[in-house]
């Protein structure tokens, strides 16, 4: 399951102000200055396109059934920033509303729950009739970050607690809540697995990434991106849970192999790099100069076995693993979905290779948009 969509509004390319997978990441959906379009992945095909009288910044979809969550751009019109639509595509309409005194951040579904993020809280409904369940507050959270589990047998919410790199899980069937320390940085990104076992979170900073255990909430691996710093737009595990993939405005995507098991923790966050702990064995990058002194977390760090790099111009993405073996779906904010391939057991560092690209901009923006991957286009790849 991947970290959820980006709201491109603010710095829209393309007429281009949303794009986001869905829950098993089959499908994405891309919101326009004039409505939305859901596209299959794979095979690449546009399945809805919908024109509407206001931009719409903000889609969830619920897997591939035809019920969306819509936030829109219309401040006085039916899709304003501070409700949040519930849309029937089937029937072309809306059967429910949510609205707020504030901006909507973001929106995550599963099939008994609407979980609206604000800057300042995160409000949990059921989906049948739309009453309030439950209402954290959290730190600001301009981004709406929040993880929702979509599995049936487990409930997890994951969200910013109320201190600054905090987490707080919500385990709705066990009435457990609980706080995770996992950054002295604010957060940046997070993700949970499909099962809700494990979720995976990045700072602000964006140089390491730390897998938790949703059950103990205990860190059980630490990967790092990069040297320095970068903000991680989008985290996504495979379904197997055995891989992670992450994408950074730097243009780049990284691909990790999730330990088995739990590691020991090791210290905080440094003022300069972010801890770098100890995994069980696995295909991803190591180095081992910690003869350095005070470099030895950076150097003991354990790093992506496999990264991709984007033409420039293609900053903000989000990323899943295909359905084809072995592959990451790339989706862009100026319109381009890439697909790229990886070797599992390929030499540590390898650099993937983009199978296809396509353009999911409409015909009249493709021609004045076209960008083809040349060596001169590509960015240098370590961060």
């Amino acid at each position: 399951m991947g970290s959820g969509g980006i709201d491109l509004s603010r710095n829209a390319i393309n007429g281009v102000l949303f794009v986001g997978f869905n829950q098993d990441q089959s499908c994405f959906a891309v919101g326009f200055t004039d409505g939305f379009k859901i596209f299959n992945c794979a095979p690449f095909k546009e399945t809805i396109s919908r024109k509407l009288d206001c931009g719409i910044r903000y889609i969830e979809m619920l897997f591939r059934c035809n019920i969306l969550a819509l936030v829109g751009t219309q401040e006085d019109g039916k899709f304003p920033p501070n409700k949040v639509v519930i849309w029937d595509d089937q029937r072309r309409k809306d059967i429910g509303e949510l609205s707020f005194r504030h901006e909507v951040k973001a929106v995550r579904l599963r099939r008994d729950k609407v979980v609206v993020i604000l800057e300042f809280k995160v409000l949990v409904y059921k989906f049948s009739d739309l009453t309030p369940v439950l209402e954290v507050d959290t730190v600001s959270n301009p981004k709406g970050i929040c993880g929702l589990c979509p599995s049936p047998n487990n409930t997890v919410l994951a969200c910013p607690a109320s201190h600054r790199g905090h987490v707080r899980l919500e385990l709705m069937e066990m009435h457990k809540t609980f706080n995770v320390q996992a950054h002295n940085s604010p957060l940046g990104c997070m993700s949970l697995t499909l099962d809700g076992s494990r979720l995976a979170t990045a700072s602000e900073r964006g140089t390491v990434i730390r897998v938790f255990d949703t059950l103990s909430g205990k860190q059980l691996q630490e990967v790092r991106r990069g040297a320095s710093a970068a903000e991680i737009s989008s985290l996504a595990f495979d379904h197997k849970c055995s891989l992670l993939s992450c994408s950074s405005v730097r243009g780049t995507v990284h691909v990790f192999t999730l330990a088995d098991a739990p590691s020991v923790p090791t210290s905080s966050d440094s003022s300069t790099d972010e801890r770098a702990g100890a995994a069980q064995q696995t295909n991803n990058c190591r180095s081992s100069l910690s003869f350095m002194g005070s470099m030895v977390t950076y150097f003991n760090s354990e790093w992506s076995f496999a990264k991709f790099r984007l033409p420039i111009g293609d900053g903000h993405t989000i990323c899943s693993f295909a359905s084809e073996k072995n592959s990451i779906l790339v989706v862009t904010a100026t319109g381009h979905l890439y697909m790229c391939e990886f070797k599992p057991e390929g030499p540590p560092g390898q650099e993937c290779e983009a199978t296809w690209n396509r353009s999911f901009l409409p015909e009249e923006v493709q021609s004045q948009s076209e960008i083809e991957l040349q060596e001169g286009d590509l960015l240098p790849l370590d961060n």
